[in-house]
């Protein structure tokens, strides 16, 4: 892949407005295609902001009316604010692109800064993102409480001893449940909990969107929606779980010496296709190819 150059939008009180940031990833994404600028990774923070995928459902939009902005990448729903660093890398990808592969490689730059300041982070079989992981599901906080007097889980009226009614009930909505099921305080409940949400599109074969990183903000603002319309996990904070304020300022160069490193030395390839040709006897054989043609339309991937 060819060299990374950063671009760093606003931090702080120069935080970027969601609506001026994707105006400038559109600029950029159209020049990268057109192979008048490298690949490009925009780097800021946003004023407080909820965005939505198009998988978005209304049972994970806040319940007052905050306004959400609804934007053309993959996932549900999520929040970008003060304390987060958002990371949106614009980069051409050989076609057919391999969507897969793009956001592991985001995921292995993340996973790697966590670990430059002590934490120890991982990936969530069927979950984009980066994750602290909970206890098992046998060890987690009971009915009751928590030793340390945090918070205790009042289960569901009719919910079998031990479920978890966001799971056991279709009308149990975590929304209305106050801070025993706030996805805010899921590390009381030593439930997993993600680091870094990841959420891209991929037109033309150039990147677009990408991820947030949670570094100090306030995670209550992630109360007020399902996010990532994932209902038994939660969020957190790299100064939460280190137990230590940490500013975006300082993370901000461990996250671009860990993307420099993972997608300067990718060499990524087209995503293999599976075709079944015809044998000589009429059989169908199937084989693996790797499909160099380009792509028609437009990928997207969940956060």
């Amino acid at each position: 892949m060819s060299e990374l150059r950063y671009v760093h939008l606003g931090f702080g009180a120069e935080a970027v407005e969601y609506q001026e940031a994707w105006q400038e990833q559109r600029r950029v994404h159209a020049a990268r295609f057109a192979d008048e600028v490298p690949d490009t990774c925009l780097l800021l923070e946003h004023p407080p902001v909820y965005t939505a995928g198009r998988r978005t459902t209304d049972r994970e939009r806040p319940l007052d009316g905050t306004p959400v902005v609804d934007v053309d990448r993959g996932g549900k729903i999520t929040w970008h604010g003060p304390g987060q660093l958002v990371g949106y890398p614009i980069l051409k990808l050989p076609r057919p692109v391999d969507v897969v592969a793009h956001v592991r490689r985001l995921e292995d730059a993340l996973i790697r800064t966590a670990a430059d300041f002590g934490l120890a982070t991982s990936r969530v079989e069927g979950r984009s993102g980066v994750w602290v992981l909970g206890d098992p599901v046998a060890e987690r906080t009971p009915p009751g409480g928590l030793p340390d007097g945090g918070l205790s889980l009042d289960l569901a009226p009719g919910t079998a001893p031990g479920a978890d009614p966001r799971l056991a009930d279709e009308e149990f909505d975590p929304r209305l449940n106050g801070p025993e099921y706030a996805p805010s305080n899921a590390g009381q409940r030593r439930e997993d909990r993600k680091l870094a949400a990841i959420g891209i599109r991929v037109a033309k074969g150039v990147t677009m969107h990408g991820f947030s990183f949670n570094v100090n903000p306030d995670n209550t603002w992630f109360d007020r929606i399902v996010p990532c319309g994932i209902r038994d996990a939660g969020v957190t904070s790299l100064s939460y779980e280190l137990g230590r304020g940490i500013t975006v300022a300082e993370v901000v160069p461990v996250v671009e010496k860990h993307l420099r490193d993972v997608l300067e030395r990718a060499e990524p390839t087209p995503r293999l296709i599976e075709r079944e040709p015809v044998g000589p006897v009429g059989q169908p054989v199937r084989e693996a190819v790797q499909e160099t043609a380009p792509a028609a339309g437009t990928l997207k991937v969940s956060a």
